[in-house]
């Protein structure tokens, strides 16, 4: 992982935590009803989540409690616009966006001395089946600050109103109230405080529940899709909502996804695009066994990359140049279908979002697909880093510096 670190491309953007601010976070573990972190120095991202206290507790989803209950920690305002790197729900991050819009003035002033814990609330206790999963469609975020600090604000409002009643001013004893509170929590009297919860409506989504899980709605009807099989099977055995059921390896689910036009095939338009490129790439390298050259420059040369495809067994090169051949022949044979020559990776693989969902639908759906079928190392990185850091030290050392190369060059082109 040495090489992502120093490209960048793994625990960057966090924001640094260590003295007031470590004891602070442990404080909000309290209210969570977390264990405290030993960890005296650490780092946090978007959400609070820290890879140093997951790493310790040996559990990423920590700040969890149970599945149905989600929550973050704001330790800091420089947590504004950060990643978020491993988000339960797919929506986490616009969460904390919208959080950070509508109280960025008081998070300043809370986080002077104070931390925030965001409670994320779909009104279930528990999950029981993923069933209840279509009941989330409002989301509400609650805050509550450490040390109660609310309630120490509005302590000290009545002690001032109750020290300028009549000659109260002469109380010793209220005297003494007043200069303690102050003296424990500051002039409370003035500060932003109050953070009234925020309520999100929610549409289809991402949760990583049951094993992951993802949720379509606003089509055709309702659907359910499972990363892991044997909840799709208990979950197929209810016939009593009516909702369609596929788990990501089904070959119905990818032909559900084009007519209900929440994907869409071109495979002409598909074979000019360098994201065809790098999934015919990331197959190509699969199967070289003996390299005379690095596969960086393999990859990035014509030349090479004919040599070594050349070498392959004659079976094998024509499923990987299967997209190429079938658009040759398909000038000449026109009644020629895909299925007769495209290798059914390529199918899946270069399914895109429909042109006319929605920006939020549209990074959903690419998700969705990356799940389906991870062959581009780049939609990997950013659809499903979790898949990415667990894959990425099984690769080739240097297909691993092509592929940090592909991801810092998009980053770049977007801005990222």
């Amino acid at each position: 992982m040495e090489k992502l670190k120093q490209a960048g491309l793994y625990g960057d953007a966090l924001v640094k935590v260590s003295g007031s601010l470590a004891q602070r976070y442990n404080g909000c573990l309290d209210m969570l009803g977390v264990p405290r972190t030993q960890l005296e120095s650490f780092s946090v991202d978007g959400m609070g989540w820290s890879p140093e206290i997951a790493e310790e507790k040996k559990d990423h989803y920590y700040l969890n409690i149970g599945e149905a209950n989600s929550n973050a920690i704001i330790i800091s305002p420089l947590q504004k616009d950060k990643p978020v790197h491993m988000p339960f729900h797919s929506f986490d991050r616009d969460i904390m966006t919208a959080i950070f819009a509508a109280y960025e003035k008081e998070i300043r002033d809370i986080t002077k001395d104070s931390a925030i814990c965001v409670h994320l609330d779909q009104e279930i206790d528990a999950y029981y089946e993923p069933f209840d999963l279509l009941r989330y469609k409002k989301l509400s975020v609650s805050f509550r600050l450490l040390n109660r600090l609310q309630e120490k604000q509005k302590e000290q409002l009545e002690l001032v109103a109750q020290f300028e009643e009549g000659n109260n001013f002469i109380d010793r004893s209220l005297h003494n109230k007043i200069l303690e509170s102050a003296k424990k929590y500051g002039d409370l009297r003035h500060r932003n405080l109050q953070l009234e919860p925020i309520t999100l409506d929610i549409g289809s989504f991402y949760t990583k529940a049951f094993g992951g899980i993802f949720v379509l709605r606003d089509f055709v009807n309702d659907i359910i899709i499972f990363e892991e099989m044997e909840v799709f099977e208990r979950a197929i055995k209810n016939t009593v909502h009516e909702v369609s059921l596929f788990h990501t390896s089904h070959n119905e689910l990818t032909s559900t996804l084009v007519n209900y036009r929440i994907t869409e095939f071109d495979i002409k338009r598909a074979a000019k695009t360098a994201r065809y490129e790098r999934i015919k790439k990331h197959r190509f390298v699969a199967h070289l066994e003996q390299v005379a050259h690095p596969l960086h420059e393999v990859l990035d040369s014509p030349f090479l990359f004919k040599k070594y495809l050349n070498d392959i067994e004659v079976e094998v090169r024509k499923r990987l140049m299967s997209v190429e051949l079938y658009n040759q022949r398909k000038i000449v044979e026109r009644d020629l279908k895909i299925d007769q020559v495209v290798d059914l990776e390529y199918t899946k693989a270069l399914l895109e979002p429909h042109s006319s969902l929605e920006e939020e639908e549209e990074e959903l759906i690419w998700k969705l697909l990356t799940k389906i079928i991870p062959l581009d190392p780049l939609h990997l990185y950013w659809y499903d880093k979790e898949t990415f850091y667990n894959t990425y030290p099984t690769w080739k050392d240097s297909y691993k510096d092509w592929v940090i190369q592909c991801i810092l060059e998009e980053n770049k082109k977007y801005n990222l």
